[in-house]
């Protein structure tokens, strides 16, 4: 292997990391149950479950959108000024959080609007200049190490937050400082690592090493790329935003409920750390998914890899239908099936982006993607409000996980229909 061949194989695993440290950041995002337990304990601001959740859901629902005009500018302006915005963002949505007292309105507008801009904006420049640096076998492993920091995120904030928050949550005036800290915190780390954000250079076409492997199993398409307007004509666009809502939004619902899904079904002490130590684990399931059901989307296709975890899921949301009022029962396989919530959410976030890459080309990858991951806000808009509005009417998720599970078969359903599209001059197509 030639010096040069070195130098750009670095710099593609440089890239990779560097938008896997900048996720690290802006998963902030799935930690955010801390801040909702601190934000309805009656020593802190009391806020209902919905206005609780109200920020949040936000957040996820302008992320998603942001990652629209996020990726056409990172496929336009490159990603280090896109990502560099972002960051930006995040760290003034931070600061209004900070000085907004116990401001819903404002809170509402700075973690909601604001921040989830600024992951917007950043998320969508993380992963396309990763994965233009490798081979097509190698697109699901690349993409599923980038995400997977978001993911692994809660394993440290999670900890760090609820520490700042005063341990119980009941320190009022720690929830203003949390939001200080962070803010700065991920201002900063975001903004540098963002400078190392670089696609290959025009006409590069990456080298595999094993160029004889048997792809016959592969979700690899090589056809013709496909634009923003052109993806929208195609029926399998509508059909992966709707398994995206499906499974994403299961995912968020149960990630921004976590520690009130937790005191519901627990009247024992330490609940708040055991939903810290939950979502901890919740945050090594989010990242291993992303990472594993990437090798396997890639080695036995993106739609049977989907329909395994549609599956799985369904199965931990009848678990948790089990579990209620159980406490005994929540303290013993908490562990397990948040282990595995987390897996499957995140298997979402690698599986995605590698099938949107294979049925549209990798072009317009920024914008197109940023187009179909709109699913995964709504997704996560919809369903935690509908889980906040049911907790508050009825006083527990048990409604709330036979939605899950309803739409989580509905997501089954389409994998079996969703095939890539026939592409003029495609040389491979997906294998079920």
């Amino acid at each position: 292997m030639s010096e040069a061949a070195v130098q750009i194989k670095n710099h593609g695993w440089r890239v990779t990391f560097a938008g896997t440290g900048i996720n690290l950041a802006l998963g902030i995002l799935y930690t955010w149950s801390v801040f909702k337990a601190a934000l309805q304990n009656p020593e802190g601001w009391n806020w209902t479950t919905d206005m609780a959740g109200l920020p949040y859901a936000i957040c996820v629902l302008v992320f998603a959108f942001a990652t629209i005009p996020g990726g056409r500018m990172q496929d336009k302006f490159g990603p280090r000024l896109t990502a560099t915005i972002g960051g930006i963002l995040v760290g003034i949505g931070m600061l209004v959080c900070a000085f907004a007292g116990n401001s819903h309105a404002v809170i509402s507008i700075g973690f909601g609007l604001i921040v989830g801009t600024g992951i917007g904006f950043a998320y969508a420049s993380a992963t396309p200049p990763a994965i233009k640096w490798f081979p097509a076998r190698k697109i699901g492993l690349i993409a599923g190490l980038v995400v997977s920091g978001f993911g692994l995120a809660s394993l440290y904030i999670a900890p760090l937050a609820t520490w700042s928050l005063g341990f119980d949550g009941m320190l009022a005036n720690n929830i203003s400082s949390t939001f200080l800290y962070f803010g700065i915190a991920f201002f900063v780390v975001v903004t540098l690592l963002a400078q190392l954000l670089k696609p290959p250079p025009a006409g590069y076409t990456p080298v595999d090493n094993d160029p004889g492997i048997n792809n016959s199993k592969k979700s690899v398409v090589h056809g013709e790329e496909v634009n923003w307007k052109q993806m929208l004509a195609k029926p399998q666009f509508y059909m992966l935003w709707v398994m995206y809502f499906c499974g994403a939004g299961v995912g968020l619902m149960v990630i921004g409920q976590a520690k009130t899904i937790l005191k519901t079904t627990s009247t024992e002490m330490n609940v708040l750390w055991l939903g810290t130590v939950c979502l901890m684990l919740l945050a090594v399931g989010n990242g291993a998914g992303r990472i594993i059901a990437g090798v396997m989307s890639d080695k036995f296709g993106r739609t049977i890899t989907m329909f395994t975890v549609f599956l799985i899921q369904a199965l931990m949301m009848s678990l948790m239908i089990l579990l209620d009022g159980n406490s005994k029962a929540v303290y013993f396989i908490s562990a397990n099936l948040f282990i595995f919530l987390g897996f499957n959410y995140g298997a979402c976030l690698s599986v995605f982006p590698a099938a949107t890459k294979d049925f549209f080309g990798l072009k317009n990858f920024g914008l197109n993607y940023g187009i179909v991951f709109t699913s995964w806000g709504v997704g996560g808009f919809v369903l935690t409000r509908v889980a906040g509005l049911i907790k508050d009417k009825t006083g527990t998720y048990i409604g709330a996980f036979w939605v899950a599970i309803g739409v989580l078969i509905i997501a089954m359903i389409l994998t079996f229909v969703t095939k890539p599209p026939h592409h003029k001059n495609a040389t491979a197509v997906e294998s079920k």
